[in-house]
């Protein structure tokens, strides 16, 4: 399983905004993508950072929508972000809502001896 977090910057008092665009424009074309398993935003009323996490079946799937979708999705909010998001990708290790299989091997505990 992989994650893609994005981290934007809102314009002033435009996170009501934010949010009915997210959930009404964004979360109906993510539910759409192919490999799409969950998305959890973060936000702090007042601040104008956002925080956003989306899980991804494997690396194509969340590159796939990195390449397409994910363009369609800066036009929508584009009245209500700042700047350009940060984009960072990364593999997931643990989770207790999915099961999760990753290629990363695990280091075994090494025996020292006296």
């Amino acid at each position: 399983m992989f994650a893609r977090k994005i981290s934007i910057r809102l314009k002033p008092n435009t996170l009501a905004e934010f949010i009915q665009k997210f959930e009404h424009d964004v979360i109906p074309l993510l539910r759409q993508q192919s490999g799409f398993k969950d998305e959890i935003t973060f936000a702090t009323p007042g601040s104008p950072d956002v925080l956003a996490i989306s899980l991804w079946d494997t690396k194509q799937s969340m590159e796939a929508w990195d390449s397409n979708a994910y363009k369609d999705v800066l036009k929508m909010l584009a009245n209500v972000i700042e700047g350009t998001p940060k984009v960072s990708t990364t593999n997931v290790l643990y989770s207790t809502l999915y099961a999760v299989s990753t290629d990363v091997p695990v280091a075994q505990p090494v025996a020292v001896s006296a």
